[in-house]
């Protein structure tokens, strides 16, 4: 009996169902020798025989920290919590340190978690999504610059190019001083479909900058959504992902194949 409880194990283990539960699930990467911790949501369902789309998520400036704890607090993670039973992506969750924004390490960091996550949970290159608030919409218009050709559709809500106020240091690095900023992003983002979401009252990051954005966007014939919301102020996250019409838009774009 003793030299036929492996293969019993063994047997019990094949038996077992090949997806789970919705769940999150912590993970960390290693850049120059820090380590970023982040999470991962696996959706109901998941299984390894097909592809998934993947979606990476940026968190705002109240969520930075170390303890891949606090980016779960505000946006699409308590969305996914509450309304995730049927949503049908991976979700990226890393988390920047304090006094960091979405540039440099912080965001070679988010990439590489992304990676990594396409390589264990099987994300589909042609289904790759971005979105991020406030300081994570500054973030999301950064990497869609500096990672062309690498997302399908992105959500950027409340955020912005410039610095928001004159004493913050927020914005969106390598835009030349000397240039029209939103033109100069639109030129090399306008092949990324993306839905802009701000709120009309946002005395945090003034929705100004997204008009601007939409409207160079427009301009170049992007395929470019925006949505502002009639007396919301900073908080316009909750509206924005829990807008109806949101998800099936962004899945319905894919990356071309011959797209790198």
């Amino acid at each position: 009996m003793t030299r036929r409880l492996p293969l019993l194990l063994l047997l019990m283990i094949a038996s077992l169902p090949s997806h789970a539960a919705a769940r999150f699930v912590e993970h960390k990467v290693t850049i120059k020798g820090h380590s970023y911790r982040y999470q991962v949501f696996v959706p109901n369902g998941w299984t390894s025989k097909h592809t998934w789309p993947v979606v990476l998520f940026l968190h705002g400036s109240g969520e930075r920290g170390s303890d891949n704890q606090k980016q779960m607090s505000q946006g699409l993670p308590p969305w996914l919590k509450e309304h995730g039973a049927n949503f049908p992506a991976v979700l990226v969750i890393p988390q920047a340190p304090e006094d960091h924004y979405w540039t440099g390490d912080v965001e070679d960091a988010a990439m590489q978690a992304l990676e990594a996550s396409i390589k264990t949970y099987h994300g589909d290159r042609q289904r790759l999504y971005l979105t991020g608030l406030s300081m994570g919409g500054y973030g999301s218009w950064q990497i869609a610059l500096d990672h062309p050709n690498v997302f399908a559709a992105a959500a950027i809500v409340c955020g912005g190019l410039l610095p928001p106020r004159d004493d913050s240091t927020l914005r969106v690095e390598g835009i030349p001083t000397d240039t029209d900023p939103y033109a100069w992003v639109a030129d090399r983002v306008a092949t990324l479909p993306t839905w802009i979401f701000h709120g009309a009252e946002d005395d945090v990051v003034p929705p100004q900058g997204s008009r601007n954005m939409h409207a160079a966007l427009e301009a170049r014939r992007a395929d470019v959504r925006y949505t502002e919301f009639p007396g919301v102020n900073h908080g316009s996250w909750v509206p924005a992902y829990a807008t109806e019409a949101l998800w099936p838009w962004m899945f319905s774009h894919r990356l071309a194949a011959t797209a790198k």
